[in-house]
């Protein structure tokens, strides 16, 4: 099947990744609200799966077939699934304790934590600026969290566990760049989460109480695959380096979310972080855009 060619439409570009940014707000917000109902995080992460899974076998495989399974790396994006299956797992628990606002702005750091990692995992050189840069960016992480205070929840640390796998699956990501199709590393993402948490969702298996919240569950993983199909067709129309600051958008939906759903207002505390931090990674997206790699998306969870 012939692949799409890159296209040079920017500003629809930008409308369909602002429009990504959206859904992976909804699937947070969904994952707050089915776990506020009594289903259990871990039924919520394989609904979360299982929706895109099946998504993404419909809009795959009848036009691509069985060899959209197929995988040149298999081992890699095994492990690549585990990461992002452990990253949404340690992510879901946070937000049943925290305002959807902390764990939006603590993930923020996602591309830090790359920076990070690039050194001795991809040998990759990195100056004093953007050390300086990391530094600014885990002052504003500390800043959200307020260890020094009372506004400190131990399920934050769950938060940067989460990154921290996160960071890893990006890492892995770059290695397979241009080795494996969307198609391939949707289903396998999906697919494996999956597989994996079937098991442990059919244990504890909750049914919701009210329309309204088997609604919820049954949209939350069209979200996610909605999510990956705009930011997918967003690179096909404008370059990376355009389109990688609109995640930053996130942090106004999700307090939005917070506000209409959750009826939880943003700190200052939450404000002034969350802007050190995005400014930490606008720094680094720059000091990328200039040496010519592709940004790291800065939202760490999100399969590609």
């Amino acid at each position: 099947m012939a692949v799409a060619g890159r296209e040079d439409r920017t500003a629809r570009g930008v409308a369909l990744m602002a429009l990504a940014v959206v859904f992976f707000t909804l699937i947070d917000s969904s994952a707050k609200w089915l776990m506020i109902a009594g289903l259990p995080a871990l039924q919520v992460v394989f609904c979360r799966y299982a929706g895109h899974f099946l998504f993404s076998v419909v809009l795959f495989v009848p036009r691509e077939g069985l060899a959209a399974f197929r995988s040149a790396s298999p081992l890699w994006q095994a492990a690549r699934a585990v990461l992002l299956l452990g990253s949404t797992i340690l992510n879901f628990l946070a937000l049943s304790y925290l305002p959807i606002t902390v764990t939006t702005t603590i993930n923020f750091a996602g591309p830090i934590v790359v920076t990070l990692l690039s050194i001795p995992i991809l040998g990759e050189q990195v100056g004093i600026r953007r050390i300086a840069a990391v530094c600014t960016g885990f002052i504003g992480v500390l800043v959200v969290m307020q260890p020094w205070g009372a506004a400190f929840h131990p399920a934050m640390l769950l938060n940067i566990a989460s990154l921290m796998f996160s960071g890893l699956y990006f890492i892995l990501t770059r290695k397979l760049a241009g080795i494996e199709s969307n198609s391939t590393s949707q289903l396998w993402t999906s697919g494996f989460a999956t597989l994996g948490m079937a098991p442990l969702a059919i244990g504890l298996w909750t049914w919701p109480t009210t329309l309204w919240d088997f609604t919820v569950m049954l949209a939350i993983g069209c979200f996610g695959a909605l999510g990956h199909i705009c930011a997918t067709s967003a690179h096909r129309l404008a370059d990376a380096s355009i389109l990688a600051p609109v995640i930053y958008i996130q942090l106004l939906l999700a307090a939005l979310a917070g506000i209409l759903f959750f009826g939880t207002w943003p700190t200052p505390w939450l404000l002034a972080g969350g802007l050190i931090i995005i400014a930490s990674g606008l720094y680094i997206w720059q000091r990328e855009r200039s040496k010519g790699r592709p940004p790291t998306p800065p939202d760490p969870r999100r399969a590609p």
